[in-house]
């Protein structure tokens, strides 16, 4: 009898409603969009999110004063790659009356559904899931992170590139990590005319944010241990 071959897995990833939170968490500023104005709200941060907006479930009826709203959240890469914008997250929803920049106040906004866009696609998310979803332990500390590495550690790049299977092909004018979350981290490769991006999963899930350390440490010690194949770059 012939033994069935099981697929490999994909590599574990944030899931949508995880992506969401992050992105909220981690965002420095915001587009207020309605039906009277466009309004860029700057300096956030997870607090003063929460001081601005307030999310709270949809109700049937609405008053003659409520407006829709969208709250627009971009979330750009910390490192110099090409097409640096990684996400965009629209959170839509109702508020009683219209939204005021400079209310004293938390303004309630009864929401509809978050969608998220990334290159993969399009996905929208529930206040249910979005509400029992976690924020990476790593989505406030990506940016100091990615940007250590490159300016600090930039020979660990092609060290790590050892490990992409398969093997990038050749003619890569730049590599660099784009994005690093608690399952993994991804590093893009870019050439005359596009770019890939290959993402190296962590040996285990990380709990906090000073696990990183030591999970980048481990593919690190398994790069250094692996037969490179083909090399990219002359020199490496």
């Amino acid at each position: 009898m012939r033994s069935k071959t099981t697929a490999p897995l994909a590599p574990a990833r944030p899931t949508h409603a995880e992506r969401i939170r992050s992105v909220l968490s981690s965002a420095h500023s915001m587009t207020v969009v309605t039906d009277r104005e466009r309004t860029e709200v700057t300096r956030l941060t997870a607090q003063a999110l929460a001081g601005h907006v307030h999310l709270h479930p949809l109700e049937t009826a609405f008053g003659p004063e409520s407006t829709p709203i969208s709250l627009e959240f971009t979330d750009v890469a910390p490192t110099p790659v090409r097409d640096r914008v990684r996400a965009r997250v629209t959170v839509t929803g109702w508020t009683a009356a219209a939204y005021r920049a400079d209310a004293p106040d938390s303004q309630c906004v009864q929401f509809v559904h978050a969608r998220l866009e990334t290159a993969e696609g399009t996905a929208s998310v529930g206040l249910a899931e979005l509400t029992t979803a976690e924020a990476d332990p790593l989505a406030t500390a990506e940016a100091g992170m990615l940007t250590h590495l490159v300016d600090d550690h930039a020979e660990l790049v092609p060290l790590l590139l050892r490990l992409v299977q398969p093997a990038p092909a050749p003619g890569a004018r730049q590599v660099l990590p784009v994005a690093v979350d608690r399952y993994g981290i991804t590093l893009r490769v870019e050439y005359a005319n596009g770019h890939t991006d290959a993402r190296l999963p962590f040996p285990s899930r990380l709990e906090n944010a000073d696990q990183a350390g030591s999970q980048i440490q481990a593919l690190l010690n398994s790069a250094r241990r692996a037969s490179h194949r083909g090399r990219l770059f002359a020199g490496w």
